[in-house]
């Protein structure tokens, strides 16, 4: 009974999320996108580097564009590839540079997801200041006083 209401629940929040319910879903939705579309960016450039710095390097296991993006995609996931770790130096910093981004989306997706629970929590509740209301325009400052 309790997993069930549970899994309801956490089904609604993820709805109201790609919906974009109330500013603070639509705040997470916007996180998650821009990542996704960053990493799949970084994915294809980092992809055609270790293909370039690999290209000419012998014993390599990385000889076509889909090996590459094979191993550039486990190493984003930060799992080990089937492929050996590089051999050039370019590529070897290239890993390196791709780990750290890794950890650094992981870092960022944990503390999105807390100020979003944070944020979902108090909007529960003081329902009046959260998810029922309208959302307050800011001002552009161009209606000063005179």
């Amino acid at each position: 009974m309790y997993v069930a209401r549970v899994t309801r629940s956490l089904a609604c929040e993820v709805r109201d999320v790609a919906r974009a319910k109330t500013p603070t879903h639509a705040r997470l939705r916007d996180i998650l996108v821009a990542i996704a579309v960053a990493t799949a960016g970084i994915d294809l450039i980092c992809a055609a580097l270790a293909l370039l710095f690999e290209h000419g390097a012998n014993q390599t296991q990385i000889v076509n564009f889909g090996d590459a993006i094979f191993w550039t995609s486990t190493q984003l996931l930060t799992v080990s590839s089937s492929i050996p770790n590089p051999i050039s130096v370019g590529a070897r910093i290239l890993d390196v540079a791709m780990e750290a981004y890794a950890i650094t989306v992981i870092a960022s997706l944990a503390g999105a997801l807390g100020a979003y629970i944070i944020r979902r929590g108090r909007e529960l509740e003081h329902p009046a200041s959260g998810a029922g209301s309208a959302p307050q325009q800011r001002s552009s400052g161009d209606d000063t006083k005179v």
